[in-house]
């Protein structure tokens, strides 16, 4: 049906012209899979002789990588989605499509709230929906949730190791540069904590999709006061590390 917005056209049809499965071809891979940001930590996974490639998916910008790693005797895939809810669901969907099921992501966020110290962890429960991919996912809303057991998992998984997080919601936007301090109060007094590019399309896709899927960040800059604060957050190899051994036990526990 015609609409005054076509973002808020939605079509429920379980089939679409390009369909995944068509150029994403179903091969032997892990049923559990981590989607990280975390460049660094696969570069010294890489280095370390510990992933075993299992498929290169070609895109314009070059080619991504789906990976394997073995934890505990377990197989893990491990993939990049890029940034930007676009690429990332695209790339999710072809993971999908290839055979994975059971989904964890990892990545860093900006914080709206100043008091939230760099490298804290935040496992977001939900997202506000200031994007355009999860719109073609589900119909319109003003959120979308994560997957209840992949957000149980993260937090089983945290408390085991002791360390303090944070749950609560996030911010999804596709213009980092027009995070406007409107926008931050508003987001803010609805809940949000964090504002990234990417959740609500991973949590819409998987939803589509019927898959499982939990996300779990690390407080970055800060966009909650007067002016920017860098807090040169990609510098927190720790965290990242932290993070990413964190999301790959309570992905394997779904």
């Amino acid at each position: 049906m015609k609409r005054e917005f076509p973002i808020l056209e939605f079509d429920a049809s379980a089939s679409a012209v390009l369909e995944p499965s068509r150029y994403n071809r179903a091969i032997d891979v892990a049923e559990h899979c981590v989607i990280t940001f975390f460049k660094d930590v696969l570069d010294r996974l890489a280095a370390e002789s510990r992933l075993r490639l299992v498929k290169s998916i070609p895109t314009e910008i070059g080619r991504h990588a789906l990976y394997e790693i073995t934890v505990d005797g377990r197989r893990l895939a491990l993939v990049h989605p890029g940034v930007g809810a676009p690429l990332a669901a695209g790339l999710f969907e072809s993971v999908i499509a290839r055979g994975c099921r059971k989904f964890i992501v990892c990545g860093g966020a900006g914080v709206l709230d100043s008091s939230i110290i760099a490298g804290h962890t935040v496992v977001l429960s939900s997202a506000v929906r200031d994007e355009g991919t999860s719109y073609h996912y589900l119909p319109p809303s003003r959120t979308v949730e994560a997957s209840p057991a992949a957000t149980a998992a993260l937090e089983g998984v945290l408390r085991a190791r002791g360390e303090p997080y944070l749950v609560g919601r996030s911010w999804t936007t596709d213009a980092i540069f027009r995070e406007t301090r409107g926008k931050v109060r508003l987001r803010r007094e609805e809940g949000c904590l964090v504002v990234e590019m990417e959740a609500a399309a991973f949590f819409a896709v998987a939803r589509f999709r019927g898959v499982t899927i939990g996300q779990v960040v690390y407080a970055g800059d800060d966009v909650g006061g007067e002016d920017h604060d860098h807090r040169d957050w990609v510098k927190l190899a720790e965290a990242r590390d932290r993070l990413f051994w964190a999301a790959a036990e309570a992905c394997l526990r779904l």
